[in-house]
């Protein structure tokens, strides 16, 4: 996508105290994003699978019409996350040998972001669908608005603000 320019993802700069050549920055931002991809496919496709065995347990449909609703949407959060976070293997797969890192990397980091983003609305649904259980529709509704908030702060708004330092400081 458009926006990231040749360099890779935003708020990479060319670190030139790396003395690397633009390949070698390509690389090495692959590499890392693999890391991330690593750890954040985990979670993801843990939640995934585990949410997937829910409806076949007994008691499921002791759950309210309310409840069950909340859950199949944040199902499909989930599952759209892992599939948004392993498209980036699928990219690669396809782009192998054109010489085409810089567009896999630019595209595997928006990806990836809007994997996270996905995964966050899911697990906000699923601690909803937990707290109404346990608590009922007040707490539901606390819990949801709590998930949310904490969710944007530690994955949107620290991320950005540190980016936003980084970026007055060079």
């Amino acid at each position: 996508m458009g926006g990231f320019g040749v360099s890779g993802p935003p708020g990479d700069s060319a670190e030139p105290e790396r003395h690397e050549t633009r390949a070698e920055r390509l690389d090495r931002n692959w590499a890392s994003l693999l890391q991330e991809l690593r750890v954040v496919q985990t979670g993801g496709q843990i939640l995934t699978g585990l949410m997937l065995t829910i409806p076949f347990q007994e008691g499921f449909e002791e759950l309210t019409p309310r409840q069950q609703h909340i859950f199949v949407i944040s199902l499909v959060f989930a599952v759209l996350s892992t599939i948004t976070l392993i498209s980036p293997v699928a990219l690669h797969r396809m782009l192998f040998r054109r010489h085409a890192v810089d567009r896999l990397v630019n595209r595997a980091h928006l990806l990836t972001l809007i994997g996270i983003g996905l995964l966050g609305v899911a697990l906000t649904g699923v601690v909803t669908v937990i707290f109404d259980i346990v608590f009922g529709g007040w707490a539901a509704i606390a819990a949801a608005v709590a998930a949310l908030i904490v969710f944007l702060v530690m994955w949107v708004a620290l991320p950005l603000r540190e980016r936003h330092v980084l970026t007055r400081r060079d």
